[in-house]
């Protein structure tokens, strides 16, 4: 058992008491979300905390990190000279392994590929006590939901697909590397105080429809930005009746409506899921402490007196979903999807269908999945496109290969890949369709963006449940419905689906090979060689004067319409050099695309006026000629993935301030961290007045205050000025991290 009780007896033993003042503050009942963020939290007038407003400092149980994002958050750690983590921390191997032929051949290629990185990794968590999950151990989220997740726990992660633990109950924050550090640190995790959305599901799933079908219909519901400093409570009837893994589906997508996280109370359906895992003892206090992990019971009877948002979703009468292309919002029924697809022009023809990830590789997933496999191999009938199979961590991997459904998904043509996030995260060698082939994928993964599975722009991705993806890979159409179309079987007449049936865990257990992980030592030394492309250690951002180096800024980049992380900083390729900060900063705004051009990831130099030029050498050029500059976006900026290299890039090549619409909110936290200023047009429609050539001035940077407003002066290439006011959300604590250049400057100068 890799999960020590004594920690988590001593928090259940401290939460009646916790409670017991939380309510007498605020007068009232609890939710589970406010239960864990109070009992993780400093003692205090808990009723002076306002929802949206208030900044929080949460003390995490627990840090996960992968393997691409560890290698900046462990540099930043190092620098802070501390001989180990404050609270207990794990490495996962899971993003560097590129999926091509298959998993025994992609795992060697990337053990090989990425020996310094892996290397690096491992001494360092060896040396400062972290678990270490190697290669091929399976998905972050999947790994700390088969082994870490604890109803009632608080925790963060460097992924913004953390809130999976969310359906073991768990509060699970996905988080940029320099937050990981401020835990690893003993400092804490600061945020705001979440807006809570309560969520009550009714009813029960029946037929085709699956969890995945929930949080589908939500992302539809609220948009990408529907979630944005909030946490998703699931609650009534119908959350009950989900699966602890149907649970954790449902909470991992959150992350795509912007959601700080998702979660659900403890409830019967956890308990097998725990003892089947190996976690007996911790089901065990669970159930003594049942109440404390839960709401109130007030709270589901009248639970709009206790949420500032509130929604209802009938499972009975809720169809399955597809969502997409390119974003996980524009979603719509099956029902509707071949009218949709001949209305749009979309490609009818499923190109590639993938299930599995962390979303969707469950042992019920790959059951109700391998069901539909088994009456089309019945009826003589072919998958007719390429399909991928992604378990989600050696764990599932050898069960459903003990099982013997590993190989009935190999006997219709299945490519069994790693256990790693692979074609989910861009990770996909992809050789069957040239970049700018316009084609349609479907798969059961969580993120859809343009470009994000294989490098295309032209690939259009389309989420659905993987019982869907399953049974439309043997129609090889988008406009296939199984719940009401037919196919031809082998002799001829029509065949139809009957609905999809599985089993939530193994009969026989599940298997207890080898599991990839490795005890920390406490010994050694960290491994980066001084010649390294890929590993570097960091040098600290230098301190900024306010004043002096926020005059006539030249514009580097104004992003139109949808600029995620990955657009700033992408993945595939470049996740190789996520440790060296200088190397990856070559892909900054890659992805953006240049409101004044047109262009993707290309501008015209402000100062040589050389036209067509990558961004990231116009902002090198800037900065080599002592130049800072200013980056402006459209709404949400920076949603998608937790990468804090959005921000690094950008205060490494000589960035002094975003202003934007609006941002997500790990992004913005990141900003904050490294030293950049995220600032926030008062007005909206100032945005339009940003010109191509404009130098821009901030004024009032000497002399900051929480809450207050700041004034940016615009002198246009024609004479001609402007004056807009601009807002942030710095606290006091965030201001002096300006001050000082980032917040690891700060903490440094603290000592």
């Amino acid at each position: 058992m890799l999960l020590e009780t004594g920690p988590i007896e001593k928090l259940f033993n401290s939460l009646e008491e916790k409670h017991a003042k939380a309510r007498s503050n605020l007068g009232r009942p609890l939710t589970v979300v406010e239960k864990i963020l109070y009992s993780h939290m400093e003692d205090c007038d808990y009723s002076k905390i306002e929802r949206g407003a208030s900044d929080i400092v949460l003390q995490p149980d627990r840090v996960a990190m992968q393997d691409a994002t560890a290698q900046m958050a462990i540099l930043q750690f190092m620098s802070a000279n501390i001989p180990e983590v404050a609270v207990p921390s794990t490495v996962h191997c899971d993003h560097l392994i590129q999926a091509y032929i298959g998993a025994d051949k992609d795992l060697v290629a990337a053990e090989d590929l990425n020996k310094e990185v892996y290397d690096f990794l491992r001494s360092a968590a060896m040396k400062y006590n972290m678990g270490f999950w190697k290669p091929g151990s399976g998905i972050i989220h999947q790994v700390v939901y088969e082994n870490y997740a604890v109803p009632g726990t608080m925790m963060i992660g460097t992924d913004s697909h953390t809130p999976n633990a969310g359906g073991l109950g768990v509060i699970a924050i996905g988080v940029g590397g320099a937050d990981a550090v401020d835990a690893m640190t003993g400092q804490g995790f600061t945020t705001k105080m979440p807006k809570l959305v309560g969520i009550k599901l009714k009813g029960k799933l029946n037929g085709w429809t699956a969890s995945k079908d929930i949080i589908l219909k939500v992302a539809t519901m609220l948009t990408v930005k529907g979630g944005t400093g909030k946490i998703l409570e699931y609650f009534g009837e119908g959350a009950r009746s989900l699966s602890a893994t149907g649970k954790g589906t449902v909470t991992n997508m959150g992350a795509e409506i912007g959601a700080t996280t998702s979660t659900f109370g403890y409830d019967e359906q956890m308990d097998p899921y725990l003892r089947a895992t190996d976690r007996a003892p911790i089901a065990d206090l669970c159930k003594q402490y049942a109440p404390h992990l839960q709401s109130d019971p007030e709270v589901e009877k009248d639970p709009e007196k206790f949420y500032d948002e509130y929604h209802e979703i009938d499972l009975d009468q809720l169809e399955p979903h597809i969502v997409g292309p390119h974003t996980p919002d524009l979603g719509r029924s099956i029902s509707t999807m071949a009218k949709e697809v001949d209305e749009k022009g979309y490609p009818a023809e499923i190109s590639a269908a993938l299930i599995g990830s962390c979303t969707n590789s469950s042992y019920e997933d790959m059951t109700r999945s391998v069901s539909l496999v088994r009456q089309a191999k019945d009826a003589g009938i072919d998958v007719k496109t390429n399909f991928l199979v992604t378990p989600g961590s050696e764990q599932i991997y050898e069960t459903i290969k003990q099982d013997g459904i590993l190989g009935e998904f190999e006997e219709v043509g299945a490519t069994v890949l790693a256990n790693a996030c692979g074609p989910c995260i861009g990770q996909w060698k992809r050789e069957d369709k040239k970049k700018g082939e316009a084609n349609s994928i479907l798969t059961s993964y969580n993120r859809n963006f343009a470009k994000r599975n294989d490098g295309n722009p032209e690939t259009l991705g389309f989420i659905s449940s993987p019982e869907l993806v399953v049974a439309m890979a043997f129609s090889g159409s988008m406009k296939f419905n199984p719940l009401t179309d037919s196919l031809k079987d082998k002799d001829g007449n029509d065949f139809k689906f009957k609905p999809p049936t599985g089993d939530v865990l193994p009969s026989n257990g599940y298997s207890s090979k080898d599991s990839g992980y490795e005890e920390p030592t406490k010994t050694g030394e960290v491994v980066i060689d001084p010649s390294s492309e890929r590993i570097a250690f960091l040098e600290p951002f230098p301190k900024q004067d306010p004043i002096a180096d926020y005059k006539d800024l030249p514009l580097l980049i104004k992003a139109q319409g949808k600029c995620t992380t990955d657009h700033i900083s992408q993945a595939g390729p470049w996740l190789k050099f996520r440790g060296h900060l200088d190397n990856i900063s070559n892909n900054m705004f890659l992805g953006a695309t240049n409101a004044f051009t047109g262009g993707t990831g290309t501008g015209n130099n402000p100062v040589s006026s050389e036209k067509d030029v990558e961004i990231n050498k116009i902002a090198r050029s800037l900065k080599d000629d002592g130049l800072g500059w200013i980056a402006v976006g459209d709404e949400n900026i920076g949603e998608g993935s937790s990468r804090e290299h959005a921000a690094m890039e950008p205060r490494h090549m000589g960035g002094r301030a975003f202003i934007a619409k609006s941002y997500a909110r790990i992004f913005e936290a990141n900003l904050k961290k490294q030293g950049l200023l995220p600032l926030t047009f008062s007005n909206k429609d100032d945005f339009e007045k940003i010109q191509e050539k404009d130098r821009i001035s901030i004024s009032g940077l000497d002399a900051l205050t929480q809450g207050g407003a700041l004034t940016v002066h615009i002198k246009h290439e024609d004479g001609s000025t402007d004056e807009i006011s601009v807002e942030h959300s710095l606290n006091e604590q965030e201001i002096q991290w300006f001050y000082h250049g980032s917040a690891l400057n700060y903490v440094g100068s603290q000592k």
